[in-house]
């Protein structure tokens, strides 16, 4: 005797049966099914992760001097402002008791999520990790140092929300109060300049650490960012790179508290690596051609300076300048005819 099976488990080889048929179901019947269906859809929807306006990601290394500060700002900005939001705190294997006090924390913010590493990956992989894991529309970077003012991150979400043509909104510092600012101030208005010239848009700060951007939008270029501080100049770039608009908003910038991760000769020249390697990754002509055509030029110059120097004879090294020329221009082109033929980011 065959064995009839009921519930969420049945064997789906029952014959199918054409509506208009002898043995179809009724219209009733139909309208009863779908209606199960939309429960059953909705019942799983439910079940899973439950979706908000903004999820803030907040890295931290060794803050436990100030991080529930920190944590009560954002908190109250939000609740103040009504939006549904959740707090995804990353601590990056701190060595101190800053792991301890945001545990300690949990019951008395409900909406923060405590996502611990095990060993430390830098704050670009905290925000790659925590921005993946987020359940927000939007999703917003911040420091735990009190440099930035957190009280404004509703005001970032709204502007992203209310204006459907701007894809992220960046804080713009008027002030530089890091750690050797006779050094940084220079050094970052020359690497600002840099990648205003290669991406060819105005950027007032380049690698704020207080910005607001659709999670969605963000996604391809997640595998872009690096593991250190250079991953907010990785994502202004990328998203000015591929036409996503960026409104910048000029906020106030405090001293940090606690001791700087920001190592000056080494975090500089990550900065201007990234820039160059991302502007070539999404732009390679706009690097290496100049390069070439510079080349080329110096190279034809110097062929008409050896023909009036030196007997009509051509000279080695303008023979190495012209070559050099056309191998960096046909690699320009070859890294063009890459990049235009990929998929995705």
């Amino acid at each position: 005797m065959d064995e009839t099976t009921t519930g969420p488990h049945a064997p789906a080889t029952a014959p199918q049966v054409l509506p208009g048929t002898p043995g179809a179901p009724g219209p009733a019947v139909e309208r009863a099914v779908e209606e199960a269906v939309g429960r059953a859809v909705e019942q799983a929807f439910d079940d899973g992760p439950r979706r908000v306006t903004a999820t803030v990601v907040l890295p931290c290394y060794n803050e436990q001097d100030h991080v529930l500060a920190e944590v009560e700002r954002i908190s109250a900005a939000l609740e103040a402002d009504g939006m549904s939001y959740e707090l995804l705190v990353v601590d990056d294997a701190s060595t101190d008791d800053t792991l301890e006090v945001l545990r300690a924390a949990q019951d008395r913010f409900p909406r923060m999520r405590l996502l611990p590493f095990r060993r430390n990956g830098g704050a670009g992989t905290a925000r790659r990790i925590g921005t993946r894991e987020a359940r927000g529309e939007i999703v917003v970077w911040t420091d735990a140092d009190m440099t930035y003012p957190n009280e404004r991150i509703p005001e970032l979400v709204r502007a992203v929300l209310d204006d459907p043509s701007i894809d992220q909104v960046v804080g713009a510092r008027l002030t530089e109060e890091g750690t050797h600012k006779w050094a940084r101030v220079p050094a970052k208005w020359f690497i600002r300049k840099f990648a205003e010239t290669l991406t060819k848009q105005r950027i007032p700060d380049l690698n704020s650490g207080l910005r607001a951007f659709r999670r969605e939008v963000a996604l391809p270029y997640l595998r872009l960012l690096p593991p250190g501080f250079s991953c907010v100049t990785t994502l202004t770039i990328s998203f000015l790179s591929n036409q996503h608009d960026i409104r910048y908003v000029p906020i106030e910038y405090r001293k940090r508290a606690g001791v700087s991760k920001f190592k000056f000769f080494r975090d500089a020249y990550r900065y201007l690596l990234q820039v160059l390697r991302m502007v070539m990754y999404f732009d390679p002509l706009r690097v290496l051609l100049p390069v070439s055509l510079g080349l080329l030029v110096l190279g034809g110059a110097k062929l008409v300076y050896d023909q009036f120097t030196a007997l009509f004879s051509l000279a080695d090294n303008t023979v190495l300048i012209l070559l050099s020329g056309l191998l960096i221009g046909m690699m320009a082109l070859l890294a063009d005819l890459i990049v235009r033929s990929r998929d995705s980011p």
